[in-house]
């Protein structure tokens, strides 16, 4: 089959549904619509075998080819965030304060597209496509409820992709190993004692005490930490005191560490945290949680069948190697469990004023390339199942 030439044929088709679903966002964990829609026009493409999540509002479906063979996943997330549109766009949000300012109402429609093509030809697939229509992908919570409740089960490899607006247009990443970064959040609370703040040194200033933290904990990431092993530590919120005229006895702040090794990274900042407030006769407490692995490509023939469909779709030139970044995703709960392939589609657009990244108020795609990223996850799909015919 020729996929590019079905993928443009379907345009009409994915720019509607993209339309529609940018319309209409929901926020994590409030997906109830979006997925019943979604639920909907699989069915209206005649594909039978859908089971929705029990606890969460996610879907898979399965297109059942008409050969015996292996199963590949196609995955999508569908959650918005909180931001007031401000593109004028005429298909814009009509939810007031939710925005699909991510990119995942164009993953939605990509994936859709995807779908009817594949759907159409599924006496030619030499096995199965398992769609997997994720919510929470935001909080980077969807994709663990979703294995849980057995999305990947059958599942032999999983492909995902994300519009990506700082990479320019018509460029595609799929390459091998290290994509997105570990993410981790903290909490540190310092603790110390009140006094007047006539009187300081009748208290123990948490105030100071937080702000010696934050310093040394920024000087780790510049002086302890291997600048070729890179490492982020953000600070995100800080909250202390009582009043303005005295020292506050209590403060407490929050943050996030993105890296590619983390284990050592938790054991310094403790030690930092701790010691800095021991040396100010304070104490002071690191509470630390792993949210996500990173998402870490395939380095195998799975990255080579997703880079030679990008060559055969559209041409070798169009192929791009972003250095790994330190953005999260929580794809890579399923990368952990099977073979994975993470793309990047480019979306950036000068020429046409599409510069805004993603997490953006103005952020918009030209909707050229979603018969493009259609074609790929259709394309990826069949040369995977026929490159693993039985």
């Amino acid at each position: 089959m020729d996929i590019k030439a079905l993928a443009q044929e379907a345009a009409p088709y994915i720019v509607d549904r993209r339309h529609y679903y940018h319309q209409h966002p929901e926020l994590t964990c409030e997906e109830k619509e979006t997925r019943a829609h979604i639920h909907q026009d699989l069915v209206d493409m005649g594909i039978t075998d859908i089971r929705d999540m029990k606890t969460c509002y996610g879907l898979v479906a399965t297109i059942h080819g008409g050969k015996p063979g292996k199963t590949i996943g196609l995955r999508t997330d569908t959650d918005a965030l909180s931001f007031q549109e401000e593109t004028g766009l005429p298909f814009a949000s009509c939810e007031p304060g939710k925005m699909h300012a991510c990119g995942h109402d164009t993953h939605i429609a990509m994936l859709l597209g995807a779908a009817k093509i594949l759907q159409e030809h599924r006496d030619e697939l030499c096995g199965d496509v398992r769609l997997i229509v994720q919510p929470a992908e935001e909080h980077v919570m969807g994709s663990k409820q979703m294995i849980a409740e057995g999305a990947l089960e059958g599942v032999d490899a999983i492909f995902g992709q994300h519009v990506w607006g700082t990479l320019d247009m018509p460029y595609i990443d799929v390459t091998a190993g290290p994509r997105m970064a570990y993410s981790g959040r903290f909490t540190v609370e310092v603790h110390g004692e009140s006094s007047h703040a006539s009187a300081p040194h009748m208290g123990k200033d948490a105030i100071t005490g937080a702000a010696a933290i934050i310093n040394n904990l920024q000087q780790y990431v510049s002086r302890e930490s291997d600048p070729l092993d890179p490492v982020v530590l953000t600070i995100g919120t800080i909250s202390g005191g009582n009043r303005y005229n005295a020292i506050a006895n209590y403060v407490t702040m929050e943050g996030v560490t993105r890296a590619y090794f983390l284990d050592k990274h938790e054991e310094a900042m403790r030690r930092i945290v701790e010691n800095t407030a021991k040396g100010l006769g304070m104490t002071a407490e690191l509470k630390y949680a792993h949210v996500v692995n990173p998402v870490i490509n395939d380095d195998d023939d799975l990255t080579e069948i997703a880079q030679n469909a990008v060559k055969k779709l559209f041409g070798e030139e169009t192929l791009y190697h972003m250095p790994p970044m330190m953005g999260s995703e929580d794809f890579a709960n399923y990368a952990a469990e099977i073979p994975a392939v993470f793309g990047f589609i480019g979306c950036r657009d000068e020429a046409n004023g599409m510069v805004y990244c993603n997490h953006h108020e103005k952020f918009d795609v030209n909707e050229t390339l979603l018969p493009k990223g259609t074609a790929l996850m259709a394309q990826f799909a069949v040369d995977y199942l026929a490159a693993n015919a039985k």
